[in-house]
């Protein structure tokens, strides 16, 4: 059981750390020190409940879909593109990190950015749901929760790590030089990720 669960922490971790849309637009969040602790949590929240669907065997009804995927694989690279394209839009702003918090976004609108880039994406369901769960599959029913369990733990310590970790680091990352970098590195990522859905 122990085994099963130092698994799921380890393969769980190894798909969430690959630095992606999702991760990149919660370090952005944690650097303007804008709402990142509930970024953090909707994307921990999220990952708890598709690494749990992905234990009771959602994985093989997904991967049966073809045409969900490729709905989603669009849908997600619309979604991405337009936010890299306000990304880059943002580079020819004077602005500095305080005085441009989430480039003026509500609560309401943050929320909702969360929950897009976090479930607009089909590698979120091919990674997390379809692999973890056919790798899960191999465990007796017992060691498949522990296995679950490490997983989940995993994306609770990565995303709790790098908002409250980003949020740390912004006041030593006001210049509006550094900020310009984090804008035009959101934007080759958002760009890079919406194009390899739609390749």
């Amino acid at each position: 059981m122990i085994s099963a669960f130092v698994s799921g922490l380890a393969i769980g971790a190894g798909l969430i750390i690959a630095i992606g849309a999702q991760n990149a637009f919660v370090l952005g969040q944690g650097l303007r020190r804008q709402y990142h602790i509930m970024v953090a949590a909707i994307c921990a929240i999220c990952d708890i409940l598709l690494i749990s669907a992905s234990v009771a065997g959602l994985g093989a009804l997904i991967s049966a879909s073809p045409v969900w995927t490729d709905i989603m694989a669009w849908g997600g690279a619309l979604f991405l593109g337009w936010y890299g394209f306000q990304s880059f839009k943002s580079l020819f702003r004077d602005h500095k990190l305080k005085q441009d918090k989430s480039h003026g976004k509500s609560r309401r609108e943050i929320f909702f950015y969360t929950i897009a880039v976090t479930l607009l994406n089909p590698h979120v369901y091919l990674d997390t749901v379809v692999l973890l769960g056919g790798i899960a599959a191999q465990y007796d029913t017992q060691e498949r929760l522990y296995f679950g369990f490490g997983a989940i733990c995993a994306s609770i310590l990565w995303f709790s790590l790098i908002s409250l970790g980003a949020a740390w680091a912004s006041p030593h990352l006001q210049r509006p030089i550094t900020w310009k970098v984090i804008d035009a590195v959101t934007g080759v990522m958002m760009w890079s990720v919406g194009l390899s859905l739609i390749l």
